[in-house]
């Protein structure tokens, strides 16, 4: 681990807590549209995150920002408010912001580049 990549992470950190409460905002305001392009947004960060590093963790420092943020959302405050309604669109939205971040964590890397041709074992 070297900085560069310690700060990378901490820049994926950030950029999922920013999608998870701009997804949040969106996802209620334009029920099925906004629902879509919350989870797409949430997908394109995890999937763009762990290409981009090159490990899982890459999806997961993302995806913990975006739950970090869709969870402080969630909460209520002392006075009554909350951001999130008791709805079909934002279970679906938490349901489904974690369920894209785990495919995307738990995708299979891809092969190395100017690997061997044959097959192991022969």
């Amino acid at each position: 681990m070297n900085l560069g990549r310690i700060a990378s992470y901490g820049g994926l950190f950030v950029l999922g807590a920013v999608v998870g409460t701009a997804g949040a905002l969106v996802q209620g305001g334009w029920f099925p549209g906004g629902l879509l392009l919350a989870l797409l947004g949430a997908a394109g960060l995890f999937y763009g995150g762990a290409r981009a590093i090159g490990t899982r963790a890459g999806a997961v420092a993302p995806a913990a920002g975006w739950l970090v943020a869709v969870m402080l959302l969630t909460a209520s405050r002392p006075e009554g408010d909350f951001l999130f309604g008791a709805g079909l669109g934002s279970y679906a939205f938490l349901l489904g912001g974690m369920a894209v971040a785990v495919m995307c964590a738990t995708l299979g890397q891809r092969p190395q580049p100017g690997g061997p041709a044959a097959r192991l074992g022969k």
